[in-house]
């Protein structure tokens, strides 16, 4: 019987690392090591030391190695799904120059918007990159470093994003895949390849920039001694190109050329994420149009406010996070780190419709609804770029695929399938992201389509939900407060 071959899918988030150890024939989660990140930083600044991402990175796998009972020579490949937008500023020797800006950092809100006009507009810039910037992305964030910290900038031997930060110390091979790189808004949709132009515009050299692997699932290299060393694990085995934390997800749901196509997925973690994979190149103006890790594309919309806002609401309730009812009139936008999807990263949490009736589980209720809608909102958008007629009925009743730490919670898979109306599937997988991940390094240890791998391991299954009437009243009632407050007390 041959031996049990292994690979390893690391979803390194914004809060911690997680390193799942798969079996690569079956797709069965053997172990899941876990370790913490930290984020640090006040007001609109969200910062992390890419070094605690790497300490982070060999601690999951030390424990998921102890965890899962292998020997250390089973496992053939390994790959990173990193946080996305995240500036990483490295210096000739691959150290960090400064704290990494993480995609919910906002202080690069008005570079953002110089930037959008310095091009001609929204348009413009979804005709090159799919997307425009905002505060998450990270030409924002350069523009903001080049003109806060200029000496940073001018340190800067290589630019990265954190899984191509990761993905370096393990092969020791600069590299990145279209699908993050799509989220940078400097690297072109339309081309398939950085822009010159855009690189001109924000002063960014293209030398300081990786190779972009053709996917997430090309072997660009192989574990080095030394981090073999630091990992505990083979030297020589696979190290593939890895992608962004979305676009792993998708790879883990079957969503791609070779699985399902123009099928919506709801993500809920920190950030509130609906997304599909598609043949057709978005081009909206309200979504990121990015590139999806197996060579389709991945028209996505991302809220910054999800279950880490809801929770805090929670936490000054003196509630549980399942303690929740329906909001009646209440309306809560918990845009507690302004927000991104609509494009209002000054805006703070706004609270109305109170009445002397109104309880604590209404108020937190609310909280739930205002992030379910504020992310359902786009969901139209993203179906239209697929190409779809979101008022067809057979588009209406293809089913909402659930993911994320949110849809373990009851109230949240209540609260959406209640203000979507749509039958929802969610997975039992678990750890999609890592599994996402995982799939990629076994393609690059066989050559294999990682989508079709990750449609072949099936998961865990998935729980099958039929639609309910689709609460119009409250839908209605939050889209009304957040389309008035918009232009003046959420500016």
């Amino acid at each position: 019987m041959p031996a049990q071959q292994v690979v390893i899918g690391v979803d390194s988030s914004t809060q911690s690392a997680k390193a799942a150890f798969i079996d690569a024939a079956t797709g069965r989660t053997l172990a899941v090591g876990r370790a913490p990140h930290q984020v640090g930083g006040e007001g609109g600044a969200r910062e992390s030391d890419p070094e605690v991402w790497w300490y982070a990175l060999r601690e999951a796998v030390s424990a998921g190695l102890k965890e899962s009972g292998l020997p250390a020579s089973a496992v053939t490949g390994i790959a990173v799904a990193g946080q996305q937008h995240g500036l990483v500023v490295l210096d000739r020797a691959g150290r960090p120059v400064r704290p990494a800006l993480l995609w919910n950092d906002t202080r690069s809100a008005p570079q953002a918007a110089a930037l959008t006009h310095a091009l001609g507009g929204p348009d413009a810039w979804t005709a090159r990159t799919g997307s425009v910037p905002v505060a998450s992305m990270t030409a924002a964030k350069w523009q903001w470093l080049r003109e806060n910290e200029p000496r940073a900038a001018k340190a800067a031997a290589a630019v990265r994003l954190p899984h191509d930060f990761l993905t370096e110390r393990l092969a020791g091979t600069a590299a990145t895949d279209p699908g993050d790189a799509s989220g940078t808004c400097w690297y072109s949709t339309a081309t398939g390849a950085y822009d010159p132009e855009l690189l001109q515009l924000i002063g960014l050299d293209d030398d300081l920039l990786p190779p972009v692997a053709a996917t997430g699932a090309v072997r660009i290299g192989s574990l080095t001694d030394t981090a073999a060393a630091d990992l505990g694990l083979p030297a020589g085995i696979a190290v593939a190109a890895g992608t962004g934390d979305n676009m792993a997800a998708a790879v883990g749901l079957g969503l791609g050329g070779a699985g399902l196509l123009d099928h919506p997925a709801l993500s809920l973690g920190t950030s509130g994420t609906v997304f599909a994979a598609s043949r057709t190149r978005p081009a909206s103006p309200a979504l990121a149009g990015f590139a999806a890790a197996d060579g389709t594309y991945l028209p996505l919309a991302c809220t910054l406010n999800c279950t880490l806002a809801v929770d805090k609401i929670a936490t000054l309730l003196g509630l549980g996070r399942d303690a929740a009812e329906a909001g009646g009139e209440v309306v809560l936008l918990p845009y507690l780190d302004g927000e991104r999807t609509p494009d209002l990263p000054a805006a703070s949490g706004l609270l109305t419709g109170l009445r002397h009736t109104t309880t604590r589980q209404q108020l937190l209720g609310a909280a739930y609804e205002g992030a379910v809608v504020t992310v359902l909102r786009a969901l139209d958008e993203v179906l239209s770029a697929c190409g779809l007629d979101p008022a067809e009925e057979e588009v209406a009743a293809r089913p909402l695929r659930l993911v994320g730490g949110g849809a373990k919670g009851r109230h949240w898979v209540e609260t959406v399938r209640r203000l979507s109306g749509r039958p929802l599937l969610i997975p039992q997988s678990g750890e999609l992201v890592a599994l996402g991940a995982a799939a990629l390094a076994a393609g690059a240890a066989t050559d294999e389509d990682p989508v079709t791998l990750a449609s072949s391991w099936q998961g865990g299954g998935a729980v099958e939900l039929p639609p309910v009437e689709r609460d119009m009243a409250t839908w209605e009632r939050v889209t009304a407060v957040l389309e008035k407050a918009a232009p003046t007390l959420l500016a």
